[in-house]
């Protein structure tokens, strides 16, 4: 059966690999069912209800990754976009976390549409690449500026907005402790180092009396209903001018995160086509879309392709199978919410940090030579750090690409829907 399904021969893999696959990018990825009920609660989110909505939503994402487009990718919540919902939409902007959740949706809509157009295409080629490479490495920066404020190591200050944190706090000290041994681990080449830094760092915590000693282990699930359904709810409060920019945001960095990582993993895989293209690329990005749709349903952010999926092709997994073994241990994790607990946020800051530091890696694929892309580039890292907002560093940066190819004396190449952005951008900002 399962060879009928995957077609295990063809692709020169075995259900033991496969399985063993699943399992490591399992562990690689685990942590955000630690983080993102951490990072949504800040929204006003029940914690319970949004754990329960992460093992569903990686799930069903995973098992539609798995037996519709037949690749070794996982999904769930992505990191950055559920910061961008708690931090920007909802305490920045004032929007309910229902009408979040709302934009969640429309973006998913708009992705299915995508999907079955060939409009996807001509977007992806629109926007330069440094300024694609530039939205990654801003999200990275932001991420972990998220995480060191967590950990206390960087806090407000009037004079100078931010300063140096109280290292002589325990709480402080148990996220550097975190994050000296995860990078540790890192080093040690250890696949699982940032879930491993957690497990280490929350028992570590436990020993010193930082956090409460979980009564039970297993249980069952605790009731997704605080966050079920609450998207249409939400309807009333999407109708607003910015809002366009908010379900824009959700969609830009969704699309071209699931597009980026679906081909550094299907490359990796060996899954390119002789054209180079991805295997099942468009029913991988039709999955991706159903599955953002899908969490905003059960309360939760974008549900995107996560890199973390690699560690699996490494251990040789090649097709569904892989992302299907990832998918049912996520249901199995559903009932072990009464560790959850254990997780602070001092516990957490580390993967932040580190996921952060991964993100913005690819800073080195910038053309820094060309100095519009470069500037317009810097401006859309460093707005989204200082304005704590995904979508107003795409705002800037993009509004700067193309005004600075015009002093350059280049607005020949701009691509028409770049100057079509702009105009939107710019009735964002007077708005």
């Amino acid at each position: 059966m399962l060879e009928k399904i995957f077609g295990l021969k063809a692709s020169n893999t075995t259900v033991r690999t496969e399985m063993v696959a699943g399992l490591t990018t399992f562990l690689a990825m685990a942590y955000i069912l630690a983080v993102n009920p951490l990072i949504l609660g800040n929204a006003g989110m029940d914690t319970g209800a949004v754990f329960v909505a992460t093992c569903l939503s990686a799930a069903i994402g995973t098992y539609i990754m798995a037996f519709v487009a037949n690749l070794p990718i996982a999904q769930a919540p992505g990191m950055g976009m559920n910061a961008f919902f708690a931090f920007t939409v909802v305490l920045g902007m004032g929007y309910s976390w229902q009408a979040a959740l709302a934009g969640i949706f429309c973006s998913g809509i708009l992705f299915l549409l995508l999907s079955f157009s060939g409009v996807r295409e001509k977007i992806i080629t629109a926007i330069p690449h440094s300024l694609k490479i530039a939205v990654g490495v801003g999200i990275g920066f932001f991420i972990a500026f998220i995480g060191l404020k967590n950990a206390g190591l960087v806090v407000g200050n009037p004079d100078t907005l931010v300063a140096f944190g109280d290292i002589s706090d325990p709480q402080v000290l148990l996220a550097i402790f975190g994050l000296v041994v995860t990078l540790l681990l890192m080093m040690m080449k250890q696949r699982f180092a940032i879930f491993m830094g957690m497990i280490i760092t929350a028992l570590v915590g436990l020993g010193f009396g930082l956090s409460d000693m979980p009564t039970t282990i297993v249980s069952m699930p605790p009731s997704i209903m605080p966050t079920f359904g609450q998207v249409f709810a939400g309807f009333s409060e999407i109708l607003k001018p910015d809002f366009l920019l908010v379900i824009f945001a959700f969609l830009f960095v969704d699309f071209f995160d699931t597009a980026g990582t679906l081909m550094a993993v299907a490359s990796r895989a060996g899954l390119l086509n002789a054209d180079g293209k991805i295997k099942n690329g468009s029913k991988a990005m039709l999955s991706d879309a159903l599955s953002t749709t899908i969490g905003a349903v059960l309360g939760t952010s974008s549900v995107t392709s996560y890199v973390e999926s690699m560690t699996g092709v490494e251990q040789g997994g090649r097709t569904g199978l892989t992302a299907a073994t990832t998918a049912t241990l996520f249901l199995i994790a559903l009932f072990f919410s009464p560790v959850l607990g254990i997780f602070t946020s001092a516990v957490t800051a580390p993967a932040l940090i580190i996921v952060g530091a991964l993100m913005a890696e690819s800073v080195k694929e910038i053309d820094w030579i060309d100095q519009p892309t470069a500037f317009a580039a810097f401006f859309t890292i460093l707005m989204m750090v200082l304005t704590a907002s995904i979508a107003e560093g795409i705002s800037f940066g993009f509004t700067a690409y193309v005004l600075l190819m015009i002093f350059a004396r280049r607005a020949k190449e701009i691509n028409p829907i770049m100057i079509g952005l702009f105009f939107v951008f710019l009735l964002n900002f007077f708005l």
